[in-house]
């Protein structure tokens, strides 16, 4: 019977997380294409061309925040070589601000 609790429990605490991160990037993408319909930031299409024609690879993932003044999408890329690469990229101008191998 504790078990069934818990394990109850545990499945309703995993929703919620799950519900909460779904809805973090779908707040993350609606204030993304508000900035780019404003002008504000430069099209994630136009940012994965730059990107990928300096550095080829498979986008693993994307992600979108705010870092102080600056919007800055984080490009996860995996190279012909198998290393991962992080790319953090001013939405704005386009400027890689960083460049990361991954562990």
């Amino acid at each position: 019977m504790m078990k069934s609790l818990i394990l109850c429990l545990s499945l309703a605490i995993l929703a919620i997380l799950a519900m909460t991160g779904r809805l973090s990037a779908d707040e993350g993408y609606q204030q993304a294409r508000r900035l780019k319909e404003a002008g504000d930031i430069l099209p994630l299409q136009t940012l994965l061309h730059t990107i990928q024609s300096q550095h080829p690879g498979r986008v693993l993932e994307v992600e979108f925040e705010r870092k102080g003044e600056r919007y800055v999408y984080e490009i996860e890329i995996l190279d012909k070589q198998g290393a991962v690469w992080e790319f953090k990229i001013d939405a704005s101008s386009g400027e890689i601000v960083e460049r990361e191998l991954e562990d």
